[in-house]
């Protein structure tokens, strides 16, 4: 039977965690290294043009030489500066480390320097409150405009991240009155909207109501838009849309004016959507989980759109079958089909009928199986995750590796994809091993795949001809650069140990994210390993946190299907490009499973974020091509201002069949 879709709980409140206090500074950071100025002398002009661009860490040890040279107040003022480029950088332990040779700062002309570094450093910390401590009364006092520039911005970096964003978007507008130039007011507007990005939808949307002033509210109102959106979509095109016609003169068209939008998602979207979900029976669980996450992506594009969509669900089981719900769609009015999710029922819906309107399952078809004509494919497949790995492995310089994988198809059908994908960009596959799940002692395994059984052979012939004690250490194979290693947690524990006691635990373990079980148990026998996984539970922008976090408080018992909730995110979010591509290409989208492109078979693939465990921890890490130091900023020093002036493992038997 159809269902209306309920509108899911919106209201949240929370302090923004540690490590998100560190992105914030440091990703706001990346908009500004004011000028320092003032000071001449060659050395000190080459180190200030690498702050200005972008080369922090350069900039640090440039200034820290020219300490090592200096003496007194000059010896203090470099050691300062090298600080500020060390934050700037993101590189706080060097920066704690050089900040320990000065002396607290509290009168004279390096009081403005050396407490707004001392406000970084908590803001690093989370300690918003101390870092305003030292920045409220700096800022009552008359500065430099070099000091007053950086001190208002580390204010509203602070507000930022008391989840004030209205008093942040009054600093910096307060702030932009003290720039001189365009390039200073463009980048100040930067500063400012990266810093909305920052926070989260329900606190942008709250501050948006009661902000009194257009300006500010036309900031916070199009920033609710850009995180509840995650800036795709039909709901982020119309909002923006909808957002230029109503401030045509707002400060932030500096930034949104010249914003090119898929003209597609403007114009041509689904007004009549069903969702075919298993909502009862075995698979309830999974397609309820799928059914929140993308009723959580509709509601908040639904603000954006001019005509309001219509979701109905549809229950495959209640209604006789994948079939059945799929002519009671059609008949019903659907323009768009999301669903089914079960591999039979994708199956079913592909073999038996034709597609009148295009359908995007939740799975994927057999591999030798032609999808007609409108039939798109989506699935949380592990072979990306295999693909994902082997592109890893490469950029991160390692061109031969060895394999460790489960003697099922799971592990088969994965080191297929890994070998392929690795291989096909250059690289070597030396050798691989399979072993069995459900056993303790992989000795044998690790020992064959890493040379070891022939080191000890060696070992043992030699001493059968000497006739004496030998001293032996077994050796395992140098050729190997890393290891391939799709597992569970539990499995991954013993292996990651078995791994160590057979000489090979310095070898990079790249693997999949079913070794994050994300059960509350401590990782710390897994640190070391890098898994893929989705962006939604290893590195969440706001918009992905704050979703999150209302699911895990009214859904808790779907803490353990988190990646679903992101599929059913990216399946309606996936609904508009598809609509519109009618069998062409579409373009990639930055989704919470991944980034998502479209191959020429209609099946939709993702790219993975990427994790590591360090200390008992998921830590992050950054994208190949995304690391490197934050960058520039300008200004001029001038006169001084006054402050008042302007589950279950997956290969438990065979490949799991949802």
């Amino acid at each position: 039977m159809m269902q209306k879709p309920q509108h899911p709980a919106r209201e949240r409140r929370s302090l923004a965690s540690a490590a998100f206090v560190a992105a914030c500074l440091l990703a706001l950071a990346a908009c500004e290294t004011p000028s320092i100025g003032g000071f001449g002398g060659s050395a000190e002009d080459r180190a200030e043009r690498m702050a200005q661009n972008g080369d922090h860490d350069d900039a640090a040890g440039a200034y820290m030489g020219l300490a090592v040279d200096a003496a007194g107040t000059e010896r203090e003022r470099f050691t300062l500066l090298a600080v500020e480029q060390y934050l700037d950088a993101g590189d706080v332990s060097r920066a704690r480390s050089a900040f320990g040779n000065v002396a607290r700062q509290e009168t004279g002309n390096l009081a403005a320097l050396w407490s707004t570094n001392r406000a970084a450093f908590h803001l690093y910390n989370g300690e918003a409150d101390d870092a305003l401590g030292l920045l409220e009364p700096l800022s009552r006092q008359p500065l430099t405009q070099r000091d007053r520039l950086r001190v208002e911005a580390l204010r509203a970096d602070a507000w930022i991240q008391k989840q004030d964003p209205a008093r942040a978007v009054e600093l910096m507008t307060q702030r932009e009155t003290w720039v001189q130039d365009r390039r200073g007011v463009e980048r100040n507007r930067n500063r400012l909207w990266q810093g909305l990005l920052l926070s989260g939808p329900t606190v942008l949307r709250e501050a948006a109501e009661t902000a009194p002033d257009p300006v500010v509210r036309g900031w916070l109102t199009i920033g609710s838009v850009a995180v509840s959106t995650g800036q795709q979509g039909v709901g982020w095109a119309r909002g923006v849309t909808r957002w230029r016609e109503q401030n045509p003169q707002h400060p932030a068209m500096l930034i949104l004016g010249d914003l090119e939008l898929p003209e597609h998602l403007l114009y041509e979207y689904p007004k009549q959507i069903a969702l075919l979900l298993p909502l009862t029976g075995n698979a309830g669980s999974a397609g309820k989980a799928i059914q929140n996450g993308f009723l959580g992506a509709y509601y908040a594009a639904a603000s954006g759109l001019d005509d309001r969509q219509a979701v109905s669900i549809y229950d495959v089981n209640a209604e006789g079958g994948a079939n059945a719900a799929y002519a009671a769609a059609v008949s019903a009015g659907a323009e768009f089909v999301v669903g089914p999710l079960l591999k039979k029922n994708v199956s079913d819906l592909a073999n038996d009928i034709l597609v009148p309107i295009p359908v995007l399952t939740l799975n994927y078809l057999p591999q030798d199986t032609l999808a007609p004509p409108g039939l798109y494919q989506f699935a949380l497949a592990p072979e990306d995750e295999a693909v994902s790995a082997a592109r890893r492995a490469l950029q991160d310089g390692h061109t031969r590796g060895v394999a460790l994988v489960p003697n099922n198809d799971w592990g088969r059908r994965l080191l297929r994809s890994f070998v392929t994908e690795f291989e096909g960009l250059g690289g070597t596959v030396l050798d691989y091993r399979a072993y069995t799940p459900g056993k303790q002692d992989f000795s044998d395994e690790i020992e064959n795949l890493m040379g070891l059984s022939g080191s000890v052979q060696r070992y043992r012939r030699l001493r059968a001809n000497i006739e004496s004690p030998l001293q032996f250490d077994p050796r395992r194979r140098q050729d190997a650069e890393f290891i391939f290693l799709p597992t569970d947690a539990a499995a991954g524990r013993l292996l990651k140990a078995q791994l160590k006691f057979h000489y090979s635990g310095d070898l990079p373990v790249y693997s999949t994210s079913s070794v994050n079980a994300r059960d509350g148990r401590s990782n710390a026998d897994l640190n070391g390993i890098m898994f893929a996984d989705t962006p939604w539970v290893i590195d969440p922008q706001p918009w992905i946190t704050d979703l999150r976090d209302e699911f895990a408080e009214y859904w808790p018992e779907e803490r353990r299907l988190a990646r679903l909730h992101a599929m059913g995110y990216d399946a309606y979010n996936l609904i508009a490009s598809l609509y519109a591509a009618r069998g062409g290409l579409m373009d990639e989208i930055d989704g919470a499973t991944g980034t998502l492109f479209l191959d020429t078979d209609g099946r939709v693939h993702r790219r993975l974020a990427w994790a590591q465990f360090q200390q008992g921890e998921v830590v992050a890490l950054p994208m190949p091509d995304a690391i490197g130091g934050p960058i520039e900023d300008l200004t001029d020093d001038g006169a001084v201002l006054e402050p008042g002036a302007a589950d279950e493992a997956p290969w438990r038997g065979e490949a799991p069949e949802l």
